[in-house]
């Protein structure tokens, strides 16, 4: 069964790959189309940004997300004996090698494992999450996090994190470039004003349409990575426990969270007010509470 969950996301790996690039595609024509009034310059450049980008974040994603959520490293036990151990002793039950650690200083207890494979994997806690929860507590959450490592999820997740963030970045430049000039195709003929409309459209919506699809794919993961920590563990009361605290806590500060994060989190560290399934970077707590009570 493990086994064929990893070949899975491998191969769930590779079809969110080609389907970012090919919605990539379609953004880049929109706006080629809409600046210079030529789809094929901007299909280049949308490829070419987004092959930069997930080479960069291949080679450097755990530096990258890191920096992003203001993390710092610990490279000795000695420094935070009890996350330490307990990262180390849930990489070895869960036959993964022993990640890099980092600690996030803020009060808001969370926690995220990222990277491109087990091998090249790092977890990070919050201050807040170390003062929180008991040791008990602390193991389910990190035994989470080593399911998604052990897994591979923490590879899907930087690359939807990779081609999301470059999607945004070129519908935000089409649209900024409206602001300080607008299109060349002001002059368009009436049988080109539809396909003017649609590429606005496209520059519109595709940020949103990429991060729904990034939604989706973590929401479906945190389910399945709650029932490995109980594997892991043998223990599902630790990680209820945990996950009541979490949610009853207050949201992580702005300044220590990337929103292009979030979802690697183990609950939402921005949320803070009710909003819809569709919307939402992970399942209800109340439902990953229940799928747990149950086991």
């Amino acid at each position: 069964m493990l086994f064929e969950q990893i070949a899975k996301n491998k191969r769930k790996t590779i079809v969110l790959f080609v389907g970012f690039f090919l919605f990539m595609g379609i953004v880049g024509a929109a706006l080629g189309y809409y600046m210079l009034g030529e789809w094929v310059p901007g299909v280049i450049i949308a490829v070419v940004t987004g092959i930069v980008y997930a080479v960069y974040m291949f080679g450097q994603s755990t530096d990258v997300v890191m920096g992003m959520n203001h993390a710092q490293e610990i490279t000795s036990a000695d420094q935070a004996p009890d996350l330490w151990h307990i990262v180390e002793d849930m990489a070895l039950v869960a036959n993964v090698p022993m990640p890099r650690v980092f600690i996030i200083d803020d009060p808001s207890p969370n926690a995220f494992a990222t990277g491109n494979d087990p091998e090249h994997a790092a977890v990070a806690a919050t201050s807040g999450i170390m003062s929180v929860l008991t040791r008990e507590e602390l193991e389910g959450v990190m035994a989470h996090e080593m399911t998604h490592v052990r897994n591979y999820d923490i590879r899907l997740q930087t690359i939807a994190v990779a081609l999301t963030s470059a999607i945004a970045m070129l519908a935000n430049f089409g649209t900024h470039f409206w602001y300080f000039g607008g299109s060349r195709n002001r002059d368009n003929k009436e049988g080109n004003v539809i396909a003017l409309i649609a590429s606005i459209a496209v520059l519109v919506l595709a940020p949103v349409a990429a991060t729904l699809v990034q939604l989706a794919i973590s929401r479906n993961r945190e389910f399945l990575a709650d029932a490995g920590a109980v594997e892991l563990t043998r223990n599902p009361q630790g990680l209820i426990n945990a996950l009541n605290k979490i949610s009853n806590s207050e949201p992580m500060s702005d300044e220590n969270v990337s929103p292009e994060s979030a979802a690697l989190y183990i609950s939402n560290p921005l949320q803070t007010k009710k909003i819809t399934n569709l919307f939402s970077t992970h399942p209800p707590m109340s439902e990953r509470i229940s799928a747990l009570q149950k086991m």
